[in-house]
């Protein structure tokens, strides 16, 4: 191996330890932001430290064919404590700062929903059952006042129907109680009822 390519794989170590520490750093801090269960630390811990191994090895294979020598740890050890030293902090505030960028923006997203979508929507609903019980009052008084209006007429046609009108009454009576209609009757709407409750 030549001197160049030896220096160019502890440069390669070098970034590779630096990249490390940002992972960590970055993983660390959205599990934090995130509230992770206490339980789930040491399995992302192993799992970080199996995917940064494959990285670095990645990394090495394609700096000198995954040749390891002592320079290798020498440019990890190097890249991880200069991270430390030098970009921990501003990284841990960058993604803090994403973080709260995200956060923000998921915030805006949602109440521009509920102003543009949601609060229309209960707004027309609200309108519509005002509307409704305005046109359900409205449509009661007009019937009374008709009712009032038709009442002689109704009057004089009950009273030329009336001779015709009481013993049909009486024979659907009748034969109401031998098939039994009015039980029948309620049992339907007892049984409507408990499909609506069950189903509402």
């Amino acid at each position: 191996m030549t001197l160049t390519m030896q220096w160019y794989t502890l440069a390669m170590m070098l970034l590779s330890g630096i990249g490390m520490g940002v992972a960590f750093d970055g993983y660390r801090v959205v599990s934090n932001e995130l509230r992770f269960p206490r339980w789930w630390l040491p399995v992302l811990d192993i799992i970080y430290w199996l995917v940064a191994s494959i990285i670095v090895f990645r990394v090495l294979y394609a700096s000198n064919n995954g040749e390891v020598r002592a320079y290798v740890f020498l440019g990890l050890a190097i890249g991880v404590t200069s991270y430390y030293f030098l970009f921990s902090k501003p990284v841990i505030k960058l993604v803090q700062g994403i973080i709260r960028a995200i956060r923000a923006l998921i915030r805006g997203i949602v109440k521009t929903v509920e102003f543009v979508i949601i609060k229309p929507i209960l707004l027309i609903y609200k309108l519509g059952i005002v509307a409704l019980g305005f046109g359900t009052a409205f449509t009661i008084f007009v019937l009374k006042i008709v009712l009032k209006l038709t009442r002689p007429l109704w009057l004089l046609l009950w009273w030329v129907l009336g001779p015709i009108i009481r013993p049909l009454n009486r024979l659907f009576i009748k034969y109401a109680d031998k098939l039994k209609l009015t039980e029948r009757f309620k049992a339907a709407v007892a049984r409507v009822v408990a499909l609506w409750r069950k189903l509402f």
